[in-house]
């Protein structure tokens, strides 16, 4: 009997991988951001046979940790690199993880997608309004937005890409001001929390300008099945 077979002779399956998906939450209010999670990841493992996939919020005191093991991928679900990828993650892991992969926000697929998906709302003579998240800590919230515009843009067909901020300048009460009357607003954000729900309409109320505001970027069509293919990727990888 060699080791890829059982006693009955049959062969052994391989040992599904673990995959877990990661996000801020709403330490205000986890349960929603957790359930929008946890189903976004079922619809990840659609594309996933061989791989467990699991979610968890940050703001779900205890869940990461009861699901962390030292095999396990670490899919964060963010929008950018920085402290909660590289300080917090790693903390709250405490070395039980295998692998921790770039942001979601971050991958090179990305505008593409988003491109395709906003083609039939952008009409000529139209912006993109791009509303982030920035950070008044740190510049890499506002690079990660930064780079994924100026990849988007060539991809829009002259329709220009402007960017503003929750927390930092331009703001998107600053930057609505200049757009024109058929703009779209994209929220550059993996989940619809607070920021999308209350600051986003409440900042383009302060600019006393109603353009039409998209699901957030993570819950674009397509999203599942690039994720999965980014954590599919891990296992090309030594």
């Amino acid at each position: 009997m060699t080791q890829a077979e059982t006693k009955t002779g049959a062969p052994m399956q391989p040992k599904a991988k673990t995959v877990i998906l990661v996000s801020h939450g709403q330490p205000s209010s986890p349960e929603p951001p957790e359930t929008a999670l946890a189903r976004l990841a079922e619809q990840v493992a659609v594309h996933l046979p061989d791989w467990h996939v699991k979610s968890a919020t940050l703001s779900t005191p205890g869940r990461l940790e009861h699901l962390s093991a030292s095999d396990a991928v670490i899919y964060p679900f963010f929008m950018s690199a920085g402290w909660f990828t590289t300080k917090v993650l790693p903390k709250r892991l405490q070395g039980s993880y295998r692998k921790i992969l770039p942001p979601f926000g971050l991958d090179a697929a990305l505008p593409g997608l988003t491109a395709t998906a906003l083609a039939p709302q952008l009409q000529p003579g139209s912006n993109l309004l791009l509303a982030a998240h920035g950070s008044a800590r740190g510049q890499m919230a506002a690079m990660a937005a930064e780079q994924f515009a100026s990849r988007l843009a060539p991809l829009l067909k002259g329709v220009p890409v402007e960017i503003g901020y929750v927390e930092q300048d331009p703001t998107i009460a600053q930057v609505t001001k200049d757009l024109p009357e058929r703009s779209l607003c994209l929220p550059f954000f993996s989940q619809a929390g607070d920021h999308v729900l209350y600051d986003l309409p409440q900042s383009l109320a302060a600019a006393k300008w109603e353009i039409p505001i998209l699901p957030v970027t993570g819950a674009l069509p397509g999203v599942p099945r690039l994720i999965a293919k980014a954590i599919q990727a891990t296992t090309e990888d030594p």
